[in-house]
């Protein structure tokens, strides 16, 4: 993919603004703001950054629907009685132990007679490599044609999970993939061989019936990844639909969403009756680990300095800088790469590769500074982030604080039970009412921090 740097930036600057990038802004109009990124995109960037497995602290609530369906739980992937090429690929991915999610769901996915499963789990828990441990274990190998579907809803997003049906089958080179995703032709007449298909539902749906590539009828396993996107997405439904009303009834179904609204359960039941259902015990976002505080500043150029003075004395891991333009983004990414600082940019404009390109070169250190719009205030999260500094209060179209927005950004940081450090820089005093509205509304003190005093700097590196 394509790398981005900071000479990337300075050209996009030059290029994209023809007026004087060091305006201020004090509009805060819908086409100078970025929106949030589709959950699909929000999902792919989420699987980009996190290599490594979560600790979910959430609890877990079995639902059985039916009460003669088996219910324990494995502490070692040897009990799962795996085929030894299988339990090496596991091994070879990193998975020392299952997670939560993988600790309760395998006995189900594994069990004979196969059980369906509706599932819920957040990124990173290792759900992706239970269903595909799951679609591999299904496999037999002597049987040349396609056995198991997985449907995910983006081209991007099956790559992904192909990519995992990769790494974990490596030492099973008998066990083929094929992806059926844009760009994947098969020629005409013939029939795929691959025992395993991953893609999205309309180019699936046309192999199945338009092209009669395959036959539904042999299929073993269906896996529906990324259900809540799904349900959201025109077409993919009923197309997901069509796909299972072709597969024989004693298919297994596995169904996984990082979400279950109603609607998603409606889906979700419909195509996977009679199933095990794993639910999250919803928690709520707490800022309790993470510690606030303010700079006074008179202007922007103030607040660069602020900057300057906090990456100057405190050692950090890394940073988000959140700014609610992109006009302020580029201005402040402007300033800081010409003064030499490793830093990068995602913002609205971006495409996909440049964005995962972004996030890959902070995930791995590259750049120690990502600034960003509210395109990644929420649905993101970067194990290494130490500190976010809100560079603008984030404020609705009518300027009144805007306080979920604000819980996300600076919830980007203090993940997984770590500590985590949010810096709001404020200017005038309508940012220091909107900042005092955003304490009451979450009973949570914010300290001033004067960041030219030594003491207070000292602070954040105690925090730290």
């Amino acid at each position: 993919m394509e790398s981005i740097t900071k000479n990337f930036y300075n050209a996009h600057l030059v290029n994209k603004n023809s007026n004087d990038p060091t305006a201020e802004t004090q509009s805060h109009t819908s086409n100078e703001e970025d929106k949030e990124l589709p959950a699909s995109e929000k999902s792919l960037l989420q699987k980009i950054v996190r290599r490594g497995l979560i600790t979910s602290k959430h609890d877990i609530e079995v639902q059985r629907q039916d009460p003669k369906s088996p219910l324990y739980s494995v502490k070692s992937f040897e009990l799962l009685k795996l085929h030894p090429n299988l339990l090496k690929g596991v091994y070879e991915m990193g998975y020392n132990a299952p997670s939560k999610i993988q600790e309760t769901a395998l006995p189900l996915l594994l069990d004979n007679p196969p059980q369906n499963l509706i599932a819920q789990s957040q990124s990173g828990t290792g759900k992706t490599a239970a269903f595909v441990l799951a679609m591999l274990s299904r496999v037999d190998p002597e049987f040349q044609h396609p056995q198991v579907v997985c449907l995910s809803p983006t081209y991007e997003l099956t790559i992904q999970t192909g990519e995992v049906i990769a790494k974990m089958s490596i030492y099973c080179p008998n066990i083929k993939l094929r992806y059926a995703v844009r760009g994947e032709n098969v020629e005409k007449g013939s029939k795929i061989e691959e025992h395993i298909i991953v893609g999205t539902p309309g180019k699936v749906l046309d192999w199945a019936t338009k092209f009669k590539f395959f036959n539904p009828k042999n299929i073993k396993v269906f896996v529906l990844d990324e259900a809540d996107i799904m349900v959201d997405t025109q077409g993919h439904q009923d197309q997901s639909f069509r796909i299972r009303k072709l597969l024989p009834e004693t298919c297994q179904m596995m169904f996984f969403s990082a979400t279950y609204t109603e609607d998603v359960m409606m889906f979700a039941n419909a195509i996977a009756p009679m199933s095990v259902i794993i639910r999250l015990k919803r928690e709520e976002e707490t800022l309790d680990n993470i510690r606030q505080y303010y700079v006074n500043c008179n202007n922007k150029e103030d607040k660069y300095n602020a900057l300057v003075n906090i990456y100057g004395g405190v050692t950090i891991g890394q940073a988000m800088i959140f700014c609610q333009t992109k006009k302020m983004a580029l201005w402040l990414i402007n300033q800081m790469a010409e003064q030499g600082h490793a830093v990068a940019l995602l913002s609205g404009e971006l495409t996909i590769e440049q964005r995962i390109s972004v996030l890959d070169r902070f995930r791995e250190g590259k750049e120690k500074v990502l600034v960003t719009t509210n395109v990644l205030s929420r649905g993101i999260d970067i194990e290494q982030v130490t500190i976010v500094i809100n560079f603008d209060l984030p404020v609705t179209v009518t300027l009144e604080p805007d306080y979920d927005t604000y819980l996300h950004r600076i919830g980007r940081t203090g993940r997984f039970g770590k500590k985590g450090i949010a810096i709001n820089l404020v200017s005038g005093s309508s940012d220091q009412f909107i900042l005092k509205q955003i304490e009451e509304r979450f009973c949570k003190p914010i300290e001033c921090l004067n960041t030219n005093n030594v003491d207070d700097m000292e602070k954040l590196e105690a925090e730290d």
